[in-house]
C-alpha cells in the first residue's frame, strides 16, 4: 500500500485513508463503523448497517496493490481518493467520501463511494 502524503500529521486524515484501503481490499476494522452505518455507491442498493457492510466486504476482490492520493477530513466529513491493481493488470480509480458520526473523526456514519 501506498499512502497519502496527506496523513502526515493528521490522526484524522490518516483514518480517512485507513478506511478507504479497509473498503477497498474487504478488511475493515469494526470499529471504524457505526452500528447504523450506510454505503452508498454506483452499482448497487445503500448497504445499511454495520453487520451488513461488513458482510459484503467479505466478497471483495483483493487487489495486488492499493495506492492513495489524497485522504483529507474537515470537521465531520473526510474524503480519500486512489487506485487499485489487481493481479490480472486491471486498474480501478476510487473515491470514497465519509460522514463521520463526531468531529474527531473516528467512526464512519456514510459512505458515497465512486469508482
Amino acid at each position: 500500500m501506498q499512502g497519502s502524503k496527506d496523513c502526515g500529521n493528521s490522526p484524522k486524515n490518516k483514518f480517512a485513508q485507513d478506511v478507504a484501503v479497509a473498503l477497498e481490499c474487504g478488511e475493515a476494522e469494526t470499529s471504524a463503523f457505526s452500528e447504523d452505518v450506510i454505503w452508498e455507491n454506483t452499482s448497487t442498493e445503500p448497504i445499511s448497517g454495520k453487520s451488513a457492510v461488513l458482510e459484503h466486504l467479505k466478497n471483495r476482490p483483493t487487489p495486488s496493490s492499493v495506492s492513495v492520493q489524497h485522504a483529507i477530513s474537515h470537521g465531520k466529513i473526510g474524503a480519500a481518493s486512489g487506485e487499485v491493481t489487481f493481479a490480472n493488470g486491471h486498474t480501478r480509480r476510487f473515491c470514497h467520501v465519509f460522514d463521520f458520526t463526531n468531529t474527531k473523526a473516528n467512526c464512519v456514519a456514510v459512505v458515497r463511494s465512486y469508482s
